[in-house]
């Protein structure tokens, strides 16, 4: 059965320190998002100055999705076990290190080797970002809000690259690739004093009030869990147990499936679609380079409407599964229709599908507030980090299958019939596999905890 909610009877809507959270941790997002486009944008120069060859610059990109895959579960279980502030804390402050020593390679013996262990280091220190991330959602916002909370901060994927990208494109004209990493490092060493004074979980922030505290946790809010780590007995169970539990459990899993086949459109976008313009399409470079942009302002816009969209559903229906499922499938349903591309020779048609396959892409973006929804109490970091996980695994395969399907065919149809396929596989998951979207319990856990999106007026945990 599905759980339900509306908005809190009784208590009024009060306070805005939950607004400023989210838009702290949506900054980092975009930060980090930027961080790993630095090298893209610095490439042609790093690649001519120190002399490295094409191979190798493949490999330089692919160290950070490797490590990025690789961080995801670890750091699940550091943000539960050392609290969101503490892991995002140190993440942000490592990786903004990490990537203002890139600035130095070429001064070091072997600066190919420096490049490539800095880029892993970065991806392994980018790993607590979306875990931590979807615990303090959990924490600060009612269930009737998380649906926008959550597509807020996704956005921010999106808008970092049409604001990052010129920056750091001025910055190599004017100063050299140089000032590309110290800029963004200096950048994110200072978003991390900011996040160290700022960011407090519920419980413990100084400035909220009494009323946003009452408001946000009769609407579902789990207010003990945003900031420092879960001491309960709960908690503590080992690792291998949680996981197991987590990896065994229908929902759970039918969502990580569905994140494994939408992270197909994203990789495509990122990595084959400028390819798919110039070869396939016959654009120039320079047509490709703005056409590819748009699909990423279609992308911002439908991840920001979703949010609204689903939490006036969710008090409408009073359903949360048909409040984050109906978006989903709207939305990749959407997608899908990148397949008609290979049906028309018209250019300006194959853009606007595009952008309508992004905009539904966006739209359709909800996993995060999904996982913020279900996630146990005791692993809402375990959860993310499984669930980033199964998107990388999404993002390793994806450019390789791609590359098969092109050198075997030698053309874009069957690239673009498996992303679409892929799409439809999400939805699917969702609606057979996921069943009833609500609060996944630990076995052993206290029975005094409520579901998601229920007055939490028994959980009672002690103040985080």
């Amino acid at each position: 059965m599905a759980n339900t909610a509306s908005e809190p009877v009784g208590v009024p809507r009060a306070g805005y320190q939950r607004f400023i959270v989210l838009a702290l941790i949506t900054v980092i997002l975009a930060v980090s998002t930027g961080d790993r486009a630095t090298l893209s944008v610095a490439g042609p120069g790093i690649s001519k100055d120190l002399g490295i060859s094409a191979v190798n610059m493949g490999w330089l990109f692919s160290a950070f999705s490797w490590s990025y895959f690789i961080a995801q579960v670890p750091s699940g279980y550091i943000v539960d076990r050392t609290g969101a502030k503490m892991a995002m804390l140190i993440s942000l402050a490592g990786w903004s290190i990490a990537i203002t020593l890139v600035s130095g390679v070429s001064y070091v013996a072997f600066p190919v080797v420096a490049l490539y262990a800095l880029r892993f280091i970065l991806g392994l220190l980018e790993g607590p970002v979306t875990p931590a991330s979807a615990r303090i959602i959990a924490a600060w916002f009612p269930s009737a809000e998380r649906g926008v909370a959550g597509a807020i901060f996704n956005s921010a994927q999106y808008l970092s690259l049409a604001v990052f990208t010129p920056l750091m494109g001025a910055l190599f004209h004017y100063l050299g690739w140089e000032h590309i990493f110290t800029v963004m490092g200096g950048l994110g060493l200072v978003l991390a004093i900011i996040w160290a004074a700022f960011y407090y979980a519920p419980s413990r922030h100084p400035r909220v009030t009494q009323e946003e505290i009452a408001y946000i946790k009769a609407g579902g809010a789990l207010t003990d869990v945003g900031g420092e780590a879960d001491k309960s007995p709960e908690a503590q169970l080992p690792t291998r147990t949680i996981a197991k539990q987590i990896l065994t459990n229908r929902m759970l899993v039918g969502i990580f499936i569905a994140q494994y086949c939408i992270a197909t459109l994203s990789t495509f976008f990122i990595s084959w679609f400028p390819s798919y313009l110039v070869q396939e399409r016959h654009f120039s470079m320079l047509q490709a380079g703005f056409v590819a942009s748009l699909p990423a302002i279609f992308g911002c816009i439908g991840g920001v409407s979703t949010g609204f969209f689903s939490d006036w559903l969710l008090r409408r229906s009073g359903s949360l599964s048909l409040a984050r499922k109906i978006p989903i499938t709207i939305g990749l349903g959407l997608s899908a229709c990148i397949i008609l591309c290979n049906y028309t020779e018209v250019n300006a048609i194959v853009v606007a599908i595009m952008c309508a396959a992004f905009f539904g892409k966006g739209f359709g973006a909800l996993g995060w507030t999904v996982v913020a929804d279900t996630a146990p109490k005791e692993a809402i970091g375990l959860t993310g980090g499984l669930f980033n996980a199964a998107g990388s695994v999404g993002g390793v395969i994806t450019p390789v299958a791609i590359g098969y399907i092109i050198d075997g065919t030698g053309s874009f149809h069957g690239a673009l019939l498996y992303v679409g396929l892929h799409v439809i596989g999400a939805v699917i998951s969702y609606w057979v596999i996921v069943g009833p979207i609500e609060r996944f319990k630990i076995t052993g856990a206290r029975t005094d905890r409520a579901p998601a999106d229920l007055p939490l007026s028994a959980a009672q945990g002690s103040n985080r």
